[in-house]
């Protein structure tokens, strides 16, 4: 069984930072693409940013220059730096993981979410 669990989330006010981190565990072979979505209350989910197994990256319009993705690959987990955060930042975040567990079977993974909320 693949788990990808993340953890960082939490209150900050405009302009703070947090950094969210995604652990994937259990049977894993490779892990592919990693990414980070969002979603804002009455909203859809929509992507972050995103990096691949070897490092290439690509961020949402409105995360540019902010938010920094980054992975460590002997450690199966991804992180999300976020500074200069805005209210609209707010919402829940999710981490999406491309997994290999067989030769012949792998699936797209979801975490469980983490809340973020940017608030004075």
């Amino acid at each position: 069984q693949v788990q990808l669990v993340e953890s960082g989330g939490g209150l900050v006010p405009p302009g703070g930072s947090l950094r969210l981190s995604c652990t994937a565990s259990g049977i894993i072979r490779s892990i592919g693409d990693m990414d980070w979505y969002r979603q804002a209350p009455g909203k859809e989910r929509e992507l972050v940013a995103g990096i691949t197994d070897v490092g290439i990256t690509n961020y949402a319009d409105s995360v540019k220059g902010r938010f920094t993705i980054a992975r460590d690959n002997a450690k199966n987990t991804m992180y999300l730096q976020m500074n200069s955060l805005k209210p609209e930042d707010t919402g829940v975040y999710y981490c999406n993981a491309h997994i290999t567990v067989t030769f012949s079977f792998r699936k797209w993974y979801w975490g469980q979410g983490t809340q973020v909320t940017v608030s004075s």
